[in-house]
């Protein structure tokens, strides 16, 4: 397909360059990447410093203010596709559950989302895709009707008819070997319904060991903090509730008094739990063996490739990876949005697909716990139930009685 004729997207918070790569795996070329985070700046010019255009200004405040489709070579209503993931933590399950940080688009990190819009309206694309968590398009604090509202403001003004399709994926079902979901808001210019992708593996899907399995790792990292040599007496797939009073193992803990991810591993024989961006040293996923997920694992339960350069410390190279979209969740959807469109786009197999193996090694039973942690047997109280736990009663003890508001 000539250069000239090839769909177009610009990308919006484009972080280490996992939704991009899906949408280049798609057909699309790149008239531009905005992205604020220094680090994450380096990662993108590591990888496509010349197919990916990164704007000078990585604020996309600035960029609505300042960037025009003629500065991209483009006309308006000439893009084919606005494409971002805003930052989630304003939307994010620890905000809905945290009273103090359930404010969602009152976060200023949302402010974001309102210069993603203002580029909406300046390029006037053919196709605009969001992907965030799932608080992003349901619940409370939800940003969708913000969204909807914003354009209608467009349509209003410009005659278009943007109207928002949201729906929650999960990337396993998709090939992606990560149980991952996702809000997904399409928005399509001339009004019309977005061609939703059918799942390929909810039924099959990939598994943990066809993506590293046999990967071969330079330097696994070594599990530390106080529960590192908890970790072998946890089954595959399993987490702290193995040793709770409805486990299999020892009564270590109460049930559910510890954070889902808390020792949690993966299992050969299933995709991985989702990847986090800023674990904490008994946060899993961990790997069969007993450790930290190494880079080159992380990427590829990401479906990005295992030499894709991630700039920065350890840590940053963590962040970067957990905040990515799934390559190949975008690369179905980049297509979907090509056949939508009615236009031209890759045929036959997907460019980022990870294949199942035709075999799997059984799990590794659990080890015994070690004589460190015998002391903890007992009886241990059960977390009471949802909004009954020390935390909800405190806080519930300094609310203000609806009764004797004025």
């Amino acid at each position: 397909m000539p250069e000239e004729a090839r769909p177009t997207v610009l990308s919006g918070f484009s972080g280490v360059g996992g939704l991009d790569l899906g949408l280049e795996a798609a057909g699309f070329v790149h008239v531009g990447c905005v992205e604020l985070d220094r680090i994450a700046r380096r990662s993108l010019k590591a990888n496509r410093e010349d197919q990916w255009p990164l704007l000078e200004t990585g604020d996309i405040l600035d960029a609505a203010k300042t960037l025009t489709p003629h500065a991209v070579g483009l006309r308006r209503r000439e893009l084919t596709l606005l494409a971002g993931s805003p930052p989630c933590q304003p939307f994010s399950k620890a905000a809905q559950w945290s009273r103090t940080s359930r404010i969602g688009l009152d976060d200023e990190r949302s402010n974001c989302l309102n210069g993603f819009l203002d580029l909406a309206e300046t390029f006037l694309p053919k196709a605009i895709l969001m992907e965030n968590v799932t608080g992003f398009a349901q619940g409370s604090i939800a940003a969708l009707p913000e969204i909807e509202q914003s354009l209608a403001r467009i349509n209003a003004r410009w005659g278009t008819h943007y109207r928002t399709e949201p729906r929650v994926l999960d990337a396993a079902d998709f090939g992606v070997p990560q149980r991952r979901r996702r809000a997904i808001i399409m928005a399509l210019r001339d009004g019309g319904r977005f061609s939703w992708p059918i799942p390929t593996h909810d039924r099959a899907p990939v598994r943990s060991w066809d993506a590293i399995g046999r990967l071969k790792v330079a330097d696994p990292p070594v599990a530390v903090g106080k529960w590192a040599d908890l970790l072998p007496s946890i089954p595959e797939g399993g987490n702290y509730l193995w040793h709770t009073s409805r486990g299999g193992g020892r009564p270590l803990f109460g049930y559910r008094t510890r954070y889902w991810s808390f020792l949690l591993k993966l299992a050969k024989d299933m995709p991985a739990w989702t990847l986090p961006a800023q674990p904490g040293p008994s946060t899993g996923p961990f790997h069969w063996d007993n450790r930290p997920l190494a880079l080159e694992e992380l990427l590829r339960l990401q479906s990005l490739p295992a030499d894709w350069a991630v700039e920065g410390s350890y840590r940053d190279q963590v962040r970067q990876i957990g905040n990515a979209t799934p390559a190949l969740l975008t690369e179905v959807l980049g297509r979907a949005i090509l056949a939508t469109l009615q236009l031209s786009h890759p045929a036959g197999p997907l460019r980022l697909a990870i294949p199942r193996l035709t075999r799997v090694p059984k799990r590794t039973p659990p080890e015994r716990v070690i004589a460190a942690y015998r002391s903890l047997e007992g009886k241990h109280p059960d977390h009471p139930g949802a909004g009954l736990g020390p935390k909800a009663r405190a806080q519930a003890a300094c609310d203000f009685p609806r009764d004797l508001e004025v």
